[in-house]
C-alpha cells in the first residue's frame, strides 16, 4: 500500500517510524508499537455472521493488490464485482454499465482523476448513485466534504472482510 499509508496506520496506532540507510547497505525500517494493555482475542465474528448480497459493486483503485483483495472478499460475500484500476477507467464503467452498479467503493488518493473529481463525474452521471470512499489514511478534511457531498460512507485500507460486509450492507440498507 505505499510507504505513506504504512505511516498514517502506525501513526494512528500510536506507533512510529524509524529509517536506517547507508550507501551500499540497503534500508531497514523499524516499526514500534505502543505495548496494549488489552487481552488479546483470537475470536472473530463467525463467518456465518458475515453480511452479504448480489448486487453489483464497481470497485476503484490504482493499485492492483487492493483490487485483488478487495474483489476477492466481495466476491466471497456474493456480489458480482467489476474492477476499475483509475478515476478514468471508473467514469467509462459507470457511463457503460451505470444502470447496473448498486454501489462504488472509490480509492479517495489515486493519480490523474483523484477520488474527488471521480466522485463529482459518478454523481453528474448516476445522480443516485451510493458511493464509499476508501482510502489508507484515517478520515479526513477531504472525506468529510465528499460524506457531506452525498458520499454514503467511508472504508479505510486495507479491508477487513468483517467491517467491509458491515459497510456495504449500511449503504445497501440505509434503513434495515
Amino acid at each position: 500500500m505505499g510507504l505513506a499509508s504504512a505511516y498514517e496506520i502506525i501513526k494512528n496506532h500510536g506507533g512510529l517510524i524509524t529509517v536506517y540507510s547507508g550507501k551500499d547497505q540497503g534500508t531497514t525500517f523499524r516499526i514500534y508499537l505502543p505495548v496494549s494493555s488489552k487481552i488479546a482475542s483470537p475470536d472473530f465474528p463467525a463467518e456465518e455472521n458475515l453480511q452479504r448480497g448480489s448486487e453489483t459493486i464497481l470497485l476503484v483503485d490504482d493499485e492492483d493488490m487492493i483490487i485483488d483483495v478487495g474483489q476477492s472478499m466481495l466476491e466471497k460475500l456474493g456480489y458480482h464485482v467489476i474492477s476499475a484500476g483509475s478515476g478514468e477507467e471508473a467514469i467509462d464503467v459507470v457511463q457503460a454499465k451505470g444502470n447496473e452498479i448498486d454501489l462504488v467503493i472509490l480509492d479517495l488518493i489515486m493519480p490523474g482523476m483523484n477520488g474527488s473529481k471521480s466522485f463529482e463525474r459518478i454523481r453528474e452521471l448516476q445522480a443516485g448513485m451510493s458511493v464509499i470512499i476508501s482510502s489508507g489514511y484515517a478520515i479526513n478534511d477531504q472525506a468529510q466534504d465528499l460524506m457531506q457531498q452525498g458520499c454514503k460512507g467511508f472504508i479505510q485500507k486495507p479491508f477487513n472482510i468483517y467491517e467491509l460486509s458491515e459497510k456495504v450492507r449500511q449503504v445497501l440498507d440505509p434503513t434495515g
